[in-house]
């Protein structure tokens, strides 16, 4: 079974983004790397899971690394501006998310967008230090009134743009073997939304899994060749850094092959047909 089980992020103050999602959201930090040319923290949403509980990173979901360059010199994107349109947000999923709201208000948190502003009155998003976008949608797990529960928050998905779905969907379904959960099309705003992850055979509800990733397809981009910007392509341009995905056997998949830098994993790097990064990594190890 592969398993969705990180996405990487570019940020500009380890410590000052670790704060901003253990604070705001809940998330934990599980461990730490350092390399010739960057420090990370990895984080988890839903630490205290049966299939996270005791296991090692490779076989767990919920993660994100904060990634922070030595040199820094490049400057981040969230990828929702442009010329750098391209990677779209997290998401995490609260049990009270009218709660979630006060609570994330009273704090000091950026709000992009209230529950009460637009046309979608069930959703909300945030900013990070670095203004990466967070999107809020509600799980109602252990929901209780006048409660904002971090430890019922979850990872629920990675939000990127893809040009063509057709291809797109043969590379993370056909390739990868993920499942695609949901499809949402929006005739009016002219955009399709897919989420795909692991094939568990649980009966879960969308907004209670983890680790989804969403491809949001705007209609006609399939011959647009301005859109979408990859971070990586221009010099001294960094956002989002890959997901990382654990398989049976990575020997299977051509790609680049080599040590992962933490663990000692054995890893193989794709490419998506878009240029997303994507670290394959062996469950078993």
């Amino acid at each position: 079974m592969s398993r969705v089980n990180l996405t990487s992020i570019h940020v500009s103050d380890l410590a000052r983004s670790v704060k901003f999602y253990s604070n705001a959201l809940g998330f934990k930090e599980v461990h730490r790397l350092e390399t010739p040319s960057y420090i990370s923290a990895v984080i988890e949403l839903g630490s205290q899971l049966p299939e996270n509980s005791g296991r090692p990173l490779n076989q767990r979901n919920g993660l994100v690394e904060l990634r922070q360059n030595k040199d820094g010199s490049a400057k981040i994107y969230n990828g929702n501006t442009d010329p750098y349109r391209g990677f779209g947000h997290l998401c995490v999923s609260v049990s009270n998310i009218v709660e979630a709201q006060k609570h994330l208000l009273k704090e000091g948190v950026t709000f992009k967008k209230r529950l009460e502003d637009g046309r979608q009155k069930d959703i909300a998003f945030i900013q990070d230090p670095d203004t990466y976008w967070i999107e809020l949608i509600e799980n109602a797990i252990d929901k209780e009134e006048g409660k904002y529960n971090v430890e019922s928050n979850r990872l629920n998905h990675t939000m990127i743009r893809v040009k063509d779905p057709k291809k797109s969907l043969e590379f993370y379904q056909g390739v990868l073997g993920l499942k695609v959960y949901d499809k949402k099309d929006f005739e009016g705003a002219k955009f399709t939304l897919y989420f795909l992850g692991s094939d568990d055979g649980r009966e879960t509800k969308r907004a209670e899994r983890q680790s989804l990733i969403e491809l949001t397809h705007n209609w006609g981009s399939e011959s647009d060749d301005s859109k979408y910007y990859v971070p990586g392509k221009d010099k001294g341009v960094i956002g989002f850094d890959h997901f990382t995905i654990s398989v049976g056997d990575v020997q299977k998949f051509d790609g680049v092959k080599g040590k992962s830098e933490d663990p000692e994993l054995l890893e193989t790097v794709l490419e998506d047909p878009d240029g997303w990064r994507v670290h394959l990594v062996d469950e078993a190890d």
